[in-house]
Formats: C-alpha cells, structure tokens, sequence
C-alpha cells in the first residue's frame, strides 16, 4: 500500500462492507421459523461474511481483495447484461446493477487505486 486511501476505493469498499452486512442480516431472517429457506440463509451468512471481509481488504489495500471484487463485479456486469435482454421485465434493476459493477470496476482502476494497491 503506497499513499493515502483514493475515495473511489473507499466508496467500493464501503458499499461492499454495507453489501455484506445485508447479507448476514438477510440469512438470518432466513433462520428464523417461517423463513423462505434455511439452507439459502445458511449460504447468504457465509457470502456475506466473505464479502465483509473482502471489504477489509480493500480499505487495507489488498490487491488479492481487488482481484476477488473485480471478478464479483464482472459476473455482475455480465449477468446483468444477459438479464437485459432475457428479461425485458427487469430492465431498469438490471441497467443499474450493471452501471454500479462498471463504475466500481472503474474506480478500483484508477491511477491512484493502482498506486495504493501497489
């Protein structure tokens, strides 16, 4: 890690962290009786955790947690490419979540990310 902190990765790595507290919370209401399923919360836990400490990694400048983000975002990106076109129904949900994937690739990119991640 060379420098200060770019606000694009602190932006990403935010929102990542906030991904990942969803995640938790969201399995364990999963949990709880009359969840959808327990399995599917059990998964979401442990995906969201991954991701918190993901997260960590990118306020720390980890180039492996840049990597691991980087490939979320492409599968996000092609995912929701493929969503625009096989479900018309779900367009906008799809433009956006394709647009944020884009603009967080982007922002872990920049020339004073790749010198913080250096």
């Amino acid at each position: 890690m060379t420098g200060p902190r770019p606000g694009g990765v602190t932006l990403v790595a935010v929102i990542a962290w906030i991904s990942g507290a969803l995640q938790i919370i969201g399995g364990v209401i999963q949990l709880f009786p009359g969840g959808q399923n327990f399995g599917a919360g059990v998964w979401a836990i442990i995906i969201g955790a991954i991701t918190i400490v993901v997260s960590l990694g990118l306020f720390r400048g980890s180039n492996v947690s840049r990597i691991i983000v980087t490939i979320v975002f492409a599968i996000n990106l092609v995912s929701a490419f493929f969503l625009l076109f096989a479900a018309p129904s779900s367009f906008w949900s799809s433009l956006f979540s394709g647009l944020l994937a884009l603009v967080g690739i982007l922002l872990l990119y920049t020339k004073p990310a790749n010198r913080f991640f250096s």
